[in-house]
């Protein structure tokens, strides 16, 4: 049993990490600590209000339910069983060594494309990170409509005109929770990074540029999503995906569509496509413009940064269109980079032979691999210190979020599913032990450096260390990265002549020459 820890709203009182690798360490777990009021009834769709304080001491010892979401998903790794979920979700999860202080602080956003997911899930389990010294802590937030919906009467009930984006205003009260009471678990409130994956990594770059999250953290992480491509050229608020759910649900005002259940919120999603765009919307007051504006203007917080993707991120994650013609692949790329349309299919012709999967690659590559570059190259730009990674180590495929099912079947073996798209969760986390299933020792060893990688970065802002292989310094002259394989090695540049030509497509400065 660990000591009680006092924070802002009461007393708490958690219990030991899993003994059987924390014990010599002292790790404990916190598990759902309140870090925002219950969203619902009149607190639905509104920025979360602080917790109310309780006497006593609570008991930090179970997970809280999962956020609103659809259950039984069943899509490749991604798949998820049935479990709880409730609108009352808004908790979050601390491991530490308390008997420690002044630790740097992980604060870790969940992906699943702001509709599905959870903090707490097995593959997020922070014991392997706290032994190296970190305090980290995993949150749940609202998701899809519930967490992300814009209408017109959400923005006229806001002292700012603002409606969407609830569940980044989560993840600010979540920091805003871990600047006044993580010094009492051993963290340092003055050294804390942000990091997430897919969805979460797209939090964590408009985290960095919207004004009501700067001085939360100091470092931050992206895995496989950025948010700096180019702003949508309709519905940038969401308010004609929000009005065509709120028609599906035949109300004619805020109070009625507030009394309306979970269920039917979820129903109406679905049929009207509300989840088909960016969850994230331009509200004017969370992020006051798009994304991409803030970084070339260097408005975003101008901290450290480490990001990167895999090698296969499209693979079951975006469709390929089988029927696609040779004229419609050269009219996607003639529209995409102009002359240099004829360049970029030769590129991709030498990996890719039908107009489908050249398309596929394509397009997977100029929101994985090129995103991440272009995050990274702006934040060179402003002269912040960036570490850029590739991963191509091909892990086994399983069930991530599915621990008592891990089993999938693939006709071509566990690792024909490429580096694929979340296959780096395991491995960041130290749990390539704890999860999934044909793990070989190369994947521990692997594991083991990114683990080091990450936490260094955590601790001081650099990644490496004197038991690792070098890292070097993101560069827009070699464009450095560091190749994530079983020894990671660093390489200038990863599909550098593909990126190069797709970098006609965004321009990093709209008027640059």
């Amino acid at each position: 049993m660990t000591d009680t820890i006092h924070t802002a709203s009461g007393q708490l009182r958690g219990t030991n990490a899993d003994i059987a690798v924390a014990e010599a360490n002292q790790i404990q777990v916190f598990r759902g600590i309140p870090y925002a009021q219950p969203p619902v009834g009149s607190l639905r769709w509104k920025a979360p209000v602080a917790p109310a304080p309780w006497a006593g001491i609570r008991d930090a010892t179970e997970f809280s339910r999962s956020c609103i979401q659809p259950t039984n998903i069943d899509i490749f790794v991604w798949t998820r069983g049935d479990f709880d979920t409730s609108e009352d979700c808004l908790y979050l999860n601390v491991w530490s060594n308390t008997a420690a202080s002044k630790q740097p602080v992980m604060v870790w956003f969940h992906g699943g494309a702001h509709t599905s997911g959870q903090g707490h899930s097995e593959i997020f389990d922070g014991t392997r990170l706290a032994e190296q010294g970190i305090v980290l802590v995993t949150i749940n937030y609202r998701l899809g409509a519930l967490g992300f919906l814009a209408h017109p009467w959400l923005a006229e009930e806001s002292d700012h005109s603002s409606a969407g984006n609830y569940g980044l205003l989560d993840k600010i009260a979540a920091l805003q929770w871990v600047k006044a009471n993580i010094e009492q678990f051993g963290g340092d409130a003055e050294n804390v990074t942000i990091f997430g994956q897919s969805a979460g990594s797209q939090s964590v770059c408009s985290l960095m540029a919207s004004p009501l999250a700067q001085g939360l953290f100091h470092k931050a992480i992206g895995q496989s999503a950025g948010s700096v491509g180019p702003a949508p050229q309709k519905d940038l608020k969401g308010f004609q995906r929000g009005e065509a759910l709120v028609n599906e649900l035949s109300v004619n005002n805020l109070n009625l569509l507030r009394e309306k259940t979970p269920a039917q919120i979820l129903a109406a999603s679905q049929k009207t496509g509300w989840a088909n765009e960016s969850s994230i919307v331009i509200d004017g007051w969370v992020l006051p413009e798009p994304q991409v504006e803030t970084f070339r203007a260097g408005r975003q917080a101008q901290i450290p940064l480490l990001l990167g993707s895999l090698a296969d991120e499209g693979n079951h994650l975006f469709p390929v269109n089988e029927a696609l013609t040779d004229q419609e692949l050269e009219d996607y790329l003639t529209k995409l980079v102009g002359p240099a349309s004829k360049s970029l299919a030769a590129e991709y012709a030498q990996e890719f032979d039908t107009p489908g999967k050249i398309q596929h690659a394509v397009a997977t590559d100029l929101f994985m691999a090129f995103g991440m570059r272009r995050w990274a190259e702006y934040s060179e730009h402003f002269g912040n210190d960036t570490w850029l990674y590739f991963m191509d180590h091909v892990p086994p495929a399983f069930h991530l979020y599915w621990p008592d099912n891990p089993s999938l079947h693939l006709p071509n073996g566990s690792r024909s599913g490429g580096a694929y798209h979340s296959g780096d969760l395991a491995f960041v986390f130290g749990n390539t032990h704890r999860v999934g299933l044909d793990w070989h020792e190369d994947d521990h060893k692997l594991s083991q450096y990114m683990v080091k990688y990450w936490t260094n970065f955590a601790r001081t802002g650099n990644p490496n260390g004197s038991d690792l292989p070098v890292w070097q310094k993101f560069n827009t002259d070699t464009y450095a990265t560091q190749r994530l394989t079983k020894t990671p090695i660093n390489v200038d540049g990863i599909r550098q002549s593909k990126i190069d030509i797709l970098s006609i497509a965004q321009p990093m400065f709209e008027n640059k020459p």
